[in-house]
């Protein structure tokens, strides 16, 4: 008698979590919102990843912020400016709200010079050539004579979270401080939600929504959120192991403290191409050095053009390039 053997659907083999590598997509992007998948996770990192995420981009990126000003003829917060509807107080607190952009991570001075009758706007402002007002519409003050003028001194710097205004009579008659909110991230949601690999549905995908002031983008605070989470993990990973020397890369001793600390400005660099390093928070020769040709290519806006410029300056300039170096560690 023959026997037949019925052979039916096979069972696909479990996937293996560390098999699953997972990606991101940047499903909407703009000045100020910006929403990021990334998955597949294991069950459980969806969490693990959203959460300090979450807390470095709301307290640890560094912004902009109005420290304090001064205005022609009032000495004091009580006062009241010659001409102009607002009271002193009230002006403060629009002023509060312009969110400045600085190119190149320092600070600064903005000034203020209008005539009435009219409404002065944060446009208005004179700003050096490395600062940018980003919401030139706000409305500061409102002008309501010909005999009205309005000037105003800005002191603008770099800081993180949020600074109360000093204690103490530290400041000369007439500067007025104000309380700072210096990080650029308005707002973070994440959810995690289950998601499928073959046959199986214990994954997890995060989704990830950053809203800003507009001073930086989303998705340069969150490549910045990153890179601060990468790198504290990272000593992590460095229990128990002899590093080449401590705190340095591989091919460190092999570029000198001076070219290390070189500033950018130093070769020359089109606008746009150094703008660009700038955004990104890469301000010395060193910094593009760590951060490789891949991970340049990754600055927003920074392409093979760029790229070609910035290693032709190095080259110029006596420095190495980072494919220079990073063949020299293999």
């Amino acid at each position: 008698m023959e026997s037949f053997l019925t052979i039916g659907p096979q069972e696909s083999a479990p996937v293996e979590e560390a098999a699953v590598k997972p990606e991101i997509r940047v499903e909407e992007s703009d000045e100020w919102y910006g929403k990021f998948v990334m998955e597949p996770l294991p069950r459980g990192f969806g969490a693990t990843i959203g959460n300090p995420m979450r807390r470095v981009l709301l307290s640890f990126i560094e912004g902009v912020a109005v420290t304090w000003i001064k205005i022609d003829g009032v000495l004091h917060e009580y006062s009241t400016i010659p001409h102009v509807r607002e009271e002193v107080l009230e002006f403060l607190q629009n002023v509060k709200g312009i969110r400045v952009r600085s190119l190149t991570g320092r600070s600064g001075r903005m000034r203020l010079e209008v005539e009435g009758p009219g409404e002065a706007r944060a446009g208005d402002i004179m700003t050096p050539a490395d600062l940018e007002v980003v919401n030139p519409q706000l409305h500061l003050a409102t002008l309501d004579s010909q005999e009205a003028r309005l000037v105003v001194e800005f002191n603008v710097e770099i800081g993180r979270g949020y600074r109360p205004v000093p204690s103490g009579d530290g400041f000369p008659i007439g500067v007025m401080p104000l309380d700072a909110v210096f990080t650029p991230t308005r707002k973070v949601n994440y959810v995690v939600e289950r998601t499928r690999v073959g046959q199986q549905t214990d994954f997890e995908r995060l989704v990830l929504e950053v809203w800003t002031d507009g001073s930086l983008l989303p998705v340069e605070v969150v490549r910045q959120a990153a890179a601060m989470l990468t790198e504290q993990f990272g000593f992590f990973a460095q229990v128990g192991v002899k590093a080449p020397e401590e705190g340095k890369p591989v091919w460190a001793d092999k570029v000198s403290p001076e070219v290390y600390n070189a500033s950018l400005d130093r070769l020359e660099l089109s606008s746009r191409t150094l703008n660009c390093l700038k955004r990104a928070n890469l301000h010395k020769v060193g910094d593009v050095l760590v951060l490789g040709k891949d991970g340049l290519l990754k600055v927003r806006n920074f392409g093979e053009k760029s790229l070609t410029e910035l290693y032709a300056r190095l080259q110029e300039s006596g420095f190495p390039t980072p494919d220079e170096l990073q063949g020299e560690a293999q």
